[in-house]
């Protein structure tokens, strides 16, 4: 049966999108008007490489069984939708409409999966000991957050690295890593009865008789998703230097045993909060994959193209740390760093 899936962000948010659709549900982005009327019109394209293959395939959604619109925030209806997954960057949800959006889904009480960097508070208090720290300061705006149910929230790591292109439409998606999301149960065992379904008509797609990457795997632990803190804390917030920024490769092979003590420390802060090793991925597996990550972060390129705010898992992580009583230098460093960058942005502005 054919489920009706609400996705905030139509960039990072279409890959899921697509591989919805794929499966046969439908999906409604929320975004700009003008970008809107472009999906409605044309549909949207993602570019994914197949297992073995050389080239980045094009998957056009019109092409696809499930039914995909898209409209602006103001004229979404809740009443059509069974999930809501959040794929906008953390500081968009200050934007008003979005804000009365997710007033209007709070009150629906909806499950929602979010895919950012940054986990949403609610989720956060799901962990125990989370549930009490003072981690306000690392959001753009906490208050988006208070109305939500811990329980209705969950958090999937966003893994796969996918951009748009540079001078192109903004309906396609360049996928460059094409792993997994993976993502942590709900509270109710109903909603999870939901995921778990997505989750095996995702993987039973076939395009021409073969697999399609990119899927949607789900755990029971809540500390899956926060593998990804290792990962960004070593790579993605490394991009961000003092002039100018690198790529995620040169961040991490740079200075590989840096790198790995990075890794470690922010790995040990989770094994602390209450992970199990098996919820992480091994320093030696990232490093591995970041060798095939020749830009620069999406956090490293808002910055350079004079974004006032971005996600802030870095100093999440910080507040974190430094509330356990393990505090990190060259966490420490990073934190200020970014924020060095973006002081700049405000004296300029």
């Amino acid at each position: 049966m054919p489920r009706n899936i609400l996705i905030l962000g139509a960039s990072y948010g279409s890959l899921l999108a697509t591989k919805l659709l794929m499966a046969g549900h439908n999906v409604t982005l929320v975004c700009r008007r003008k970008t809107a009327d472009l999906i409605n019109r044309e549909g949207t394209e993602v570019r994914i490489k197949f297992r073995d293959e050389s080239d980045h395939r094009s998957i056009y959604s019109r092409k696809l069984p499930g039914i995909l619109d898209a409209t602006p925030p103001e004229d979404v209806d809740l009443t059509r939708y069974e999930l809501v997954s959040l794929a906008m960057q953390e500081p968009q949800y200050t934007n008003h409409t979005i804000r009365m959006l997710m007033i209007k889904i709070a009150g629906a009480k909806l499950p929602c999966l979010s895919i950012m960097n940054m986990p949403p508070l609610p989720y956060l208090k799901r962990i125990p000991a989370l549930a009490e720290m003072d981690l306000a300061d690392a959001y753009t705006n906490p208050g988006v957050w208070d109305r939500f149910e811990p329980g209705l929230m969950s958090l999937c790591s966003p893994d796969p690295q996918a951009f748009r292109p540079s001078g192109e439409a903004p309906n396609i998606l360049h996928v460059g890593l094409a792993t997994n999301f993976k993502a942590a149960t709900f509270a109710d065992e109903a909603h999870n009865v939901l995921l778990r379904e997505l989750e095996a008509d995702i993987d039973a797609v076939r395009l021409d008789g073969q697999d399609v990457p990119v899927k949607l795997k789900v755990f029971k632990s809540l500390f899956v998703p926060l593998a990804k803190w290792s990962m960004l804390l070593t790579g993605n917030y490394r991009c961000i230097e003092s002039e100018g920024m690198q790529s995620i490769r040169d961040a991490v092979h740079g200075d590989l045993s840096r790198s790995r003590a990075i890794y470690e420390h922010v790995d040990a802060i989770a094994k602390r909060l209450g992970a199990d090793p098996a919820d992480l991925v091994p320093f030696d597996k990232y490093a591995k994959a970041a060798e095939s990550l020749l830009n620069p972060s999406s956090a490293a390129r808002a910055i350079a193209n004079g974004a006032p705010f971005i996600e802030r898992v870095d100093l999440l992580v910080k507040l974190i740390s430094h509330q356990l009583g393990a505090p990190n230098a060259d966490v420490d460093q990073t934190v200020q760093t970014v924020d060095q960058k973006l002081n700049e942005r405000i004296v300029g502005a």
